[in-house]
């Protein structure tokens, strides 16, 4: 059992702890009252059996009886406070694993998720969670509740006849063992079944937000077998430790139905003799169901906390990651940006051992339009990357205004830049809150101007809802509607700096000629960066970098490179070739 996450669960539980030990010392009191019972139950047998020789004392039976009632009913109060604390806890401890798996989310950095599919998360925020929150609720109580009872009842055996505690003993000692390797034997299952339920949900994630591609490629076929070694695997690992721990239960019921066996001949033997009387076989009955049973649950709970085990393993293994580094020591705010931009020498690489922007130097101007072109793979949006600091500098430094980005917070940082994205990203919601996103000073008259200025607004009219249309699975928006609400979004951020990377990607050549305009009004007196493949959309640039391998190897406007006749004009004749 990996027992170093359930420390971790334990320290991250730590402000629940004065709750947690009331809930324990009820749950042992409950099982105290409970094993008290027999012993009366023995007096009251006893009383009976020597009233059948001659009378009953009713009165006696009557006083054991009340005493019984109230111990059971004392039981039951403490037993249903207990369960409503744990439920309590364990419910809290499951919200604030979730806020903190949320927060933690926004603190990795991204290379983080390039090597993490998205379902593997997902994975851990839901499925880990709620196997940690679902079996710390079954397991703690239900511990100490069968410890407390395994314990009191031997205890108690031992003190009504030692002849008869050790029978019952000898008779469930194989269960231990067989329990202990059992638990040795299934703990390395239950972590794989959340591994592979973990892979499960991110290659249904990947499948099915691609499925018009999976079904375009005829890819069915190479999906369900993916998918089928992954269910086999998760169906081999889940059978395993289901199956091993569903030993245990069985295994103690034979064991208790033993031990009864035991406990009524060696009983039987002793009554014949007259060293015990028949109230002690009755008071046995029950001990060695109250010492057998918490075996049971000893049983399941161990197969509870292996389950913790491996999911909390799992989650603090997410919280542990590696986090982007705290900016609370950085104060830079940048007030009445300009929007001078300089990469200064920058070196990058996703690996450190292997760089793909080597020595990359430029200064853009304020209110300059600036085009980054090249092949794929050249490192154009790696840079934009950089620009935005998603990604920290192996070398070199970025500057805006002559302040360093890595002196500003991120947060900072962002706030200077609006940006529209090749892949369009709406959430669900209203059209209008898609647009807003992330504000609240933005008025309606702005947002109608801004989808007039990408020519959204007369179909947003057209829809039952207008601006309250509800964006989801079930909307008819295509591809270019989604992107044009994208560039609405960045209009109305009225940031000083804009990222363009393929904005236009996902429209017709009328309505790029419409987003065109668009565009041109809103890069008025902003540095913009554009990232495009289709050059003819760019040669009004102020300022356009050819990028190969990770280097500049031109720069200047349209004209300039094309009178140059070099890699920059190839590429463009190159587009104009294909288009004819």
């Amino acid at each position: 059992m990996n027992v170093k996450s359930l420390k971790d669960l334990a320290m991250y539980s730590k402000v629940f702890f004065p709750a947690i030990i009331i809930a324990l010392i009820l749950a042992m009191a409950a099982a105290i009252f409970s094993i008290v019972g027999p012993n009366q139950l023995s007096k009251m047998t006893d009383l009976i059996t020597e009233g059948l020789m001659g009378s009953i004392d009713l009165d006696a039976v009557f006083d054991v009886a009340i005493l019984l009632v109230f111990l059971y009913g004392l039981g039951f109060i403490f037993n249903y406070i207990q369960g409503f604390i744990m439920a309590t806890v364990t419910q809290r401890v499951s919200k604030q694993l979730r806020h903190d798996i949320s927060v933690k989310i926004n603190r990795l950095p991204l290379k983080y998720f390039d090597s993490t599919t998205t379902g593997d998360v997902l994975s851990r925020v839901t499925n880990d969670v709620d196997m940690v929150g679902q079996t710390m609720n079954q397991s703690i109580s239900g511990l100490i509740s069968a410890i407390t009872m395994f314990v009191g009842s031997l205890i108690m055996m031992f003190y009504t006849n030692w002849i008869m505690a050790i029978s019952a003993v000898l008779s469930t000692f194989i269960g231990f063992i067989l329990m202990a390797f059992i638990i040795s034997k299934s703990q390395r299952f239950f972590a794989q079944q959340q591994a592979e339920l973990g892979k499960l949900n991110g290659h249904i994630e990947e499948t099915y937000s691609g499925h018009n591609v999976v079904k375009a490629y005829n890819g069915e076929k190479q999906a369900k077998h993916d998918f089928s070694l992954i269910n086999t695997r998760l169906y081999d690992s889940a059978w395993k430790s289901q199956f091993l721990s569903g030993l245990m239960m069985p295994l103690m019921m034979f064991i208790g139905n033993f031990g009864y066996v035991v406990v009524c001949i060696v009983g039987a033997a002793l009554a014949v003799n007259g060293t015990i009387s028949f109230g002690v076989i009755v008071a046995f009955m029950l001990y060695i169901r109250l010492f057998t049973q918490p075996l049971q649950q000893l049983a399941q709970a161990a197969t509870n906390l292996q389950s913790t085990a491996a999911a909390s393993g799992r989650v603090f293994e997410f919280l542990n990651e590696e986090e982007l580094v705290k900016e609370s020591n950085k104060l830079e705010i940048l007030e009445n940006v300009k929007g001078d931009v300089e990469f200064k020498h920058v070196q990058f690489g996703y690996d450190e051992n292997k760089l793909i922007i080597k020595d990359f130097s430029v200064k853009v101007e304020a209110g300059q339009k600036v085009a980054i072109v090249g092949p794929t793979g050249a490192g154009k949006t790696t840079l934009i990357n950089l620009l935005m600091r998603f990604y920290e500098l192996n070398g070199g430094e970025i500057t805006i205004d002559g302040i360093p980005t890595n002196h500003m917070t991120r947060e900072c940082l962002h706030d200077l830049f609006c940006m529209v994205l090749q892949d369009t990203w709406v959430f669900e919601g209203s059209i209008r809150d898609n647009i807003v996103y992330a504000r609240n000073d933005v008025s309606e008259q702005e947002v109608v101007a801004a989808c007039k200025a990408v020519g959204l607004d007369h179909f947003i009219n057209t829809l039952p809802d207008k601006y309250d249309t509800i964006l989801n699975d079930k909307s008819s928006l295509s591809a270019g509607q989604r992107q044009l609400i994208t560039i609405a979004r960045a209009m109305v951020k009225m940031a000083p700096l804009l990222i363009l990377d393929e904005a236009t990607s996902s429209v017709d050549t009328r309505t790029e000629v419409l987003i065109q305009q668009a565009m041109d009004k809103l890069t008025e007196g902003k540095t913009s960066f554009v990232i495009a493949h289709r050059l003819s959309t760019i040669k009004n640039a102020d300022l356009i970098l050819v990028m190969k391998d990770g280097d500049i190897i031109e720069a200047g406007n349209h004209q300039e490179l094309i009178s140059k006749d070099g890699f920059y004009a190839e590429l463009y004749n190159s587009q104009f070739e294909e288009a004819s």
